[in-house]
């Protein structure tokens, strides 16, 4: 019992990890100069370094949900 609910919170960690993931990237590709003057306000930074640090960021976040989500996810899904 206590591993199913485990797996379940996974899985919803995973879906609500995939929808920042869309969240991040929606607001980077339709509304990425709102966010580049936000961010300009608070650090000195080119645009080429902003989207360098926002591109770097999404696949670190990305190669974490996978390994701390989905991978123990699966490895769940297998054994129970």
């Amino acid at each position: 019992m206590e591993l199913e609910i485990i797996r379940d919170a996974l899985g919803w960690c995973g879906l609500i990890n995939i929808g920042i993931l869309f969240f991040w990237f929606f607001m980077l590709v339709f509304a990425g100069d709102l966010v580049y003057r936000l961010h300009t306000k608070w650090f000195k930074m080119s645009r080429e370094q902003f989207d360098i640090v926002h591109y770097s960021a999404i696949a670190f976040y990305k190669l974490a949900f996978f390994l701390f989500n989905i991978v123990p996810y699966l490895a769940l899904r297998i054994v129970i």
